[in-house]
């Protein structure tokens, strides 16, 4: 398991926006169950020119997922990903939060993103507190995910399941809230230039639904600490 520098001194160097700092459990839960400021968010927000990429009449109904954004209690906290096996049907070499698809047996949503987390990076989910959950996120795929916020008392041992994920890390929660951090870049999908949320950081692309997901969390903790509403995100030069 890796993890980029969490000093406060490297990320004041990386230009963190310091109201969101520092990052404790209390202050976690209180941005989480604060009145929300997005009922739901998704992939049909970004479209280049304002067309939905969710289309549900004659469609089959949204499939039920649930991801677990696991904040990690370091001297500055961090949020885990992994990154896909580059051999995977879907998604592969992407980076994303733990989870899958609900299962019927499942009892919630926590209950799917604490399943799917264990057996992908093998964390113990008895460790793990939940705090609540983010608005639901629709993606282009015909997925409602859930993002459940876990928090980790102590640092995590990671037993990554090889034949889904090449990679656990973790990045500092901050620099991910950052809004002067999130970029709005553009590429073809089916012939038609698309729009899509990324944060990049360092090596690492974090794009998509899980940028997306980011930046309503960004948004929900904003509102919770009386920012206002956040700036929007402009397309990134390279990318226009």
């Amino acid at each position: 398991m890796k993890y980029s520098d969490t000093s406060v001194d490297g990320l004041a160097q990386r230009g963190v926006d310091s109201r969101f700092t520092p990052l404790t459990r209390d202050r976690l839960r209180r941005w989480v169950h604060s009145s929300p400021v997005i009922a739901a968010s998704g992939d049909d927000r970004f479209a280049d020119d304002g067309e939905t990429l969710i289309v549900t009449t004659g469609e089959s109904p949204l499939k039920a997922a649930a991801v677990l954004v696991l904040v990690v209690n370091h001297a500055v906290p961090t949020i885990v990903f992994t990154q896909r096996t580059s051999h995977l049907t879907d998604h592969a070499g992407q980076i994303s939060f733990p989870g899958g698809r609900v299962e019927d047996d499942d009892a919630d949503a926590a209950a799917t993103a604490l399943r799917e987390a264990h057996e992908e990076t093998g964390v113990d989910a008895r460790r793990i507190e939940i705090i609540g959950e983010l608005p639901p996120y629709t993606t282009g795929t015909r997925y409602r995910i859930t993002p459940v916020v876990g928090w980790s008392a102590d640092p995590v041992q990671y037993a990554p399941d090889p034949s889904e994920v090449a990679e656990v890390f973790e990045v500092p929660a901050p620099f991910l809230l950052d809004p002067t951090n999130h970029r709005r870049e553009s590429a073809m999908y089916k012939g038609r230039m698309r729009s899509y949320f990324a944060i990049p950081f360092g090596p690492r692309y974090i794009w998509g639904a899980t940028a997306g997901m980011l930046i309503t969390f960004s948004r929900v903790a904003a509102h919770a600490e009386g920012l206002g509403v956040m700036p929007p995100i402009t397309m990134a030069p390279d990318s226009a």
